[in-house]
């Protein structure tokens, strides 16, 4: 283990806790996006590739930033309400302590199994060889995706970007005298 894996590490975890434990939404948020970067350098460092850049573009590019604007939209100029206490933090501890245990347990027991070959759907391009996962290379992936599923990946963009203007109409506040006549019209 390298110290550059251990800094990230620890600064991953120390965002995390930051982003549950910050009152202000906005910093809450800001704390997401470093443990968001420091995944993807968790995984550049354990060498993949594909998916710490995907962790990048989808997670701090897209996932992040329409937090961000979906808390700066949605905020009201009220006061925030007093923060309850909460009694079940026993619950809470324990539940995290047994899920740290379970996963704990499944990667020192993942040792244990061979490791699966290639997935067929992901025929390794003509420039690699057929050894196994690791011989699918980035490229591959990428001319894959956009080569078979760029209709696909067109589709959930389109999507995606509908689902945004739709927050953005929800979060925009009705304007009183809207249609030119002032009082609204019983159309019933």
């Amino acid at each position: 283990m390298s110290l550059a894996f251990v800094i990230i590490a620890g600064l991953t975890a120390a965002s995390a806790v930051a982003a549950m434990a910050l009152r202000n939404l906005v910093h809450c948020a800001l704390s997401l996006v470093v443990m968001f970067a420091g995944l993807a350098g968790l995984y550049l460092q354990l060498g993949a590739e594909f998916v710490g850049f995907v962790q990048v573009i989808v997670y701090i590019g897209a996932v992040a930033i329409l937090i961000v604007f979906a808390i700066l939209l949605t905020r009201g100029m009220e006061q925030p309400a007093p923060a309850r206490i909460t009694t079940a933090t026993p619950w809470a501890v324990s539940i995290a302590v047994a899920a740290f245990f379970v996963m704990a347990g499944a990667a020192v027991n993942s040792r244990k199994f061979e490791k699966p070959s290639a997935a067929p759907a992901l025929q390794a391009s003509p420039g690699t060889s057929k050894q196994g996962a690791s011989a699918i290379s980035v490229k591959s992936l990428g001319v894959r995706l956009m080569g078979d599923y760029v209709v696909p990946l067109q589709v959930l963009g389109l999507l995606l970007t509908a689902a945004m203007i739709g927050a953005v109409i929800i979060a925009m506040p009705e304007r009183k005298g809207e249609g030119g006549g002032g009082e609204e019209v019983d159309r019933g």
